[in-house]
């Protein structure tokens, strides 16, 4: 789905276009780049890294995407790629869509009736969203702790910058001594997470999505999780579509250009 959303952003670009290379989790992106770019120095290759925000830094007042640090590294405004597809009219048209298509081609195995209207399905999306209210002020609470501290450093197993890159000195007494400065810097990082960060947190969240601006304005769907409100909305219509289906049409259909971050996007590509 990443794949064809990135395909419709390149779409109005010149004939040669930059390669789309799917690098797994966010997490193994270092260890990917090393083996990707085989030994080549990564900061004099040309690339961009795009991927969903989740929970790692709160969307700006302005549409726009996110730069992580100094890095290379872009995130989208709204929470995930499926937050884009989040739309009661999109939702419609494809319904619609199918529905005629059905009626069209009897052999067809959709099973559902006509689409409910626009109205109704965002309702649907906004009922979904409301029951997670508690659950998303939560899950920002847990991200806020990540963000605001270092406790993203990992405790590591090396203190040379990676593996095949040897420290100065192999004695035991010189080893030791570097790991324990490793330890005491990720036993320090842990230590900034405590519960009562936690709960002042939550708190300021919990506040922030009870705000009746926050839903007449739809904010919703840029900062709570797009796979949450879609397991959400099934679970409460479970008789309508799939919307993981719907997903994957909804992808080759959304237009770019409604979007501003996925247009700077495009200019940062056409830049690189």
């Amino acid at each position: 789905m990443d794949n064809q959303l990135l395909g419709r952003v390149l779409e109005t670009l010149p004939a040669e276009r930059p390669t789309i290379v799917p690098c797994g989790s966010k997490f193994n992106f270092s260890s990917f780049a090393q083996g990707y770019f085989s030994g080549q120095k990564i900061g004099s290759q040309k690339y961009l890294v795009f991927r969903d925000r989740d929970f790692d830094a709160k969307p700006s007042e302005e549409v726009r995407l996110i730069q992580l640090g100094s890095q290379s590294v872009w995130l989208t405004h709204r929470a995930c790629i499926e937050n884009y597809f989040l739309d009661p009219d999109l939702i419609h048209d494809y319904w619609r869509e199918k529905y005629i298509e059905k009626q069209e081609n009897p052999i067809s195995k959709w099973a559902h009736k006509d689409s409910p209207g626009i109205d109704r399905i965002a309702q649907w999306m906004e009922n979904a969203a409301k029951s997670l209210q508690d659950y998303q002020a939560v899950r920002w609470a847990l991200g806020e702790l990540l963000f605001s501290s270092p406790t993203r450093t990992q405790l590591k197993t090396t203190w040379t910058g990676g593996s095949g890159q040897l420290p100065s000195s192999l004695a035991l007494l010189d080893c030791r001594t570097e790991a324990r400065e490793l330890i005491n810097q990720f036993r320090q990082a842990v230590e900034t997470v405590t519960l009562d960060g936690f709960e002042a947190s939550l708190a300021n969240y919990h506040q922030q999505f009870s705000r009746s601006e926050f839903w007449s304005q739809k904010h919703y769907v840029i900062w709570f999780h797009g796979k949450d409100i879609q397991k959400e909305m099934q679970k409460q219509e479970s008789q309508y579509i799939s919307l993981e289906r719907f997903f994957y049409w909804a992808a080759n259909k959304l237009d770019i250009n409604r979007h501003l971050d996925l247009r700077e996007l495009r200019r940062k590509i056409e830049q690189l």
